[in-house]
């Protein structure tokens, strides 16, 4: 539930200073880099166009370390924690944009999180 909170005030908190994408290369330095702080390293780019940006994270997670620590389940722990935040901010930096997680492709059951951001049509 802490964790909850902390990502949730942190989101609400980064997004109080107005920020703009202007392409799918600015959103993937403001969103990934500056937001949640990655290593560009971590961060794999399966495919970027003007209109979509699809990347794999192989971060140190402290969602998938709690959720492992707990026995819980991904699929669960960050569709409750990660995603809501993630869906607000995208949503704050361009209203336009949706933010999507695919389950099928997120740790431990693979080897990263595949996630996908798009401009609505």
């Amino acid at each position: 539930m802490l964790g909850l909170l902390v990502f949730y005030a942190y989101g609400f908190l980064w997004t109080l200073k107005p920020r703009r994408a202007e392409s799918m290369s600015d959103l993937l330095d403001l969103f990934y880099y500056k937001f949640l702080r990655l290593k560009k390293e971590h961060v794999e780019v399966v495919r970027i166009t003007d209109s979509e940006l699809v990347t794999i994270s192989r971060n140190p997670c402290p969602i998938l370390r709690l959720t492992l620590f707990l026995g819980l389940d991904t699929r669960y722990t960050c569709k409750l924690i990660s995603e809501p935040v993630c869906r607000y901010v995208i949503r704050r930096v361009n209203p336009e944009l949706v933010f999507e997680r695919n389950y099928d492709y997120i740790r431990p059951y693979e080897d990263g999180c595949m996630e996908r951001i798009y401009l609505r049509s």
